[in-house]
């Protein structure tokens, strides 16, 4: 379950320069326009729907016990069946989005923002502080992110808190990398050579360039790192380290259906649905933004095939 910040192979520093940068409705039509980007859309659209309006999508209460329907297949007033207290299988997978587009959302957006913030600095600032800030992000990678996982839950507790704060910790590494690279790049460009000679402070270049510029590669980078987060905290949640009972997650109802899977296997196979179709949603969404913001990968990959 290591989590480590996949940079796209194709991905130039060039695909937006200082004189013309991504139109956000014309990378958005671009996606649109593939049957990959539309069907990315379409999945973490619904993905979105589903967590922010779960109390008005669930038609049921996710957390009532009914005996009476315990292990109960799919049926015309359940879906997709019952677990083994009688609970709404396909209600507990609704309120379940909510968690996971919230750890995936909070857990990359913040590690994204203290790696850019890191990177920066990094790639901006002197080499002192490069250096300093290297060997910071080297020794957090070098620690199995699994074990640290465990052992801070052991001694903080379970929350989605702590999984978040988690999933920062161990995706900043990766952002920094990334930031400083791209940073370390540009700042060589001619137009911001330029833009430095001619008086401009560094906190202008950062914001009127740098940053800018870098928007679109890590656009792609956090579209492709949503299913990796996902997929974590529902391994947690799946081995009793995550999001505890009664709240619902993709995990913890994974947990239930595997201990009952000789006598109710539709808890598994609907458990595992929603988690499919995230992880292909936003990696054929990571895919598409990244055809769109560098349309030379496009034409290679047309080419390739």
């Amino acid at each position: 379950m290591a989590l480590t910040t996949t940079t796209p192979p194709a991905l130039s520093t060039g695909s937006a320069t200082a004189a013309g940068r991504p139109d956000p409705f014309r990378v958005l039509r671009h996606v649109w326009s593939g049957p990959m980007g539309r069907f990315a859309m379409i999945c973490v659209a619904a993905m979105l729907l589903c967590a922010i309006f779960a109390p008005w999508l669930a038609p049921h209460d996710p957390i009532a016990i009914k005996a009476a329907l315990r292990l109960k297949g799919p049926s015309m007033d359940y879906w997709l069946g019952n677990d083994q207290l009688g609970r709404d299988v396909l209600s507990r997978l609704i309120y379940g989005s909510r968690i996971a587009m919230t750890v995936a959302f909070l857990g990359t957006g913040g590690a994204l923002f203290i790696g850019a913030v890191l990177g920066l600095l990094a790639g901006y600032g002197p080499r002192q502080i490069d250096t300093l800030l290297m060997l910071f992000c080297d020794s957090l990678m070098s620690i199995p992110m699994i074990l640290f996982a465990l052992a801070v839950v052991t001694l903080v507790g379970s929350s989605v808190s702590t999984i978040i704060l988690i999933i920062i910790t161990f995706m900043v590494p990766g952002y920094f990398r990334v930031v400083r690279s791209q940073t370390r790049v540009l700042k060589r460009m001619e137009y911001i050579v330029a833009a430095r000679a001619m008086g401009a402070s560094p906190v202008s270049v950062v914001f009127r360039h740098l940053i800018p510029n870098m928007t679109g590669t890590l656009l792609v980078l956090v579209a492709m790192d949503i299913p990796a987060v996902i997929a974590i905290e529902s391994g947690l949640s799946f081995l009793g380290q995550g999001v505890q009972p009664p709240d619902a997650s993709w995990g913890t109802v994974l947990n239930d259906g595997y201990s009952y899977i000789r006598q109710a296997p539709h808890i598994v196979i609907a458990a595992g649905i929603p988690i499919i179709i995230a992880t292909l949603g936003f990696t054929f969404l990571g895919e598409a933004l990244r055809d769109a913001l560098d349309p030379r990968t496009a034409r290679q990959s047309r080419g390739d095939n």
